[in-house]
């Protein structure tokens, strides 16, 4: 594939459903909400460490060697998207057919965190209303898609942003 925003993109977004699979497959059913996000943001920011290696070879193979802070966080921003649309299919794919009462799960894991809180009353009220709104709104497949979406995009975007202040370099012409 000699397109490298493809080519990182695809790998980017294959290497954090390899990770999200492989987390999901070693926990089985006892999975822990309490380590999962961690562990979900450690993987996505391993897979889009391929945003740097992706604007690095656009920048060496494509540019001769030099690329602009915009140039590098546009490649960046593609490589990024590219991952972010593999992870919300896969995570769409997931939770349709392996992981159907994962709301269900994660709903009760954060009431149980809202009763340990030591909150009072009338915040463990709002908080379980907000959080039965939000349970009905994720049955909504745009919604989950959004949502899931907005889980890894912004990382992405991070990583593009320092990307491009990092890969950035003027051109010299010789001459």
């Amino acid at each position: 594939m000699k397109n490298p925003i493809w080519k990182y993109g695809l790998l980017a977004g294959g290497i954090v459903v390899v990770l999200m699979y492989g987390s999901f497959l070693l926990q089985g059913d006892d999975f822990d909400f309490s380590r999962g996000e961690i562990f979900g943001y450690a993987t996505m920011i391993i897979s889009l460490s391929m945003i740097f290696f992706g604007v690095k070879s656009y920048r060496d193979n494509k540019l001769g060697g030099g690329i602009t802070f915009g140039k590098a966080f546009q490649v960046g921003l593609y490589i990024a998207l590219i991952a972010a649309a593999i992870y919300v299919i896969a995570w769409m794919l997931y939770s349709s057919f392996a992981a159907t009462d994962f709301m269900d799960q994660y709903y009760q894991y954060a009431m149980e965190q809202l009763q340990n809180s030591g909150a009072t009353q009338e915040e463990i009220d709002k908080q379980v209303a907000n959080m039965e709104r939000y349970k009905e709104m994720y049955k909504n497949p745009f919604f989950k898609m959004g949502i899931t979406f907005m889980e890894i995009f912004p990382v992405g975007l991070i990583v593009a942003l320092i990307t491009a202040i990092v890969l950035r370099r003027k051109v010299v012409e010789v001459g």
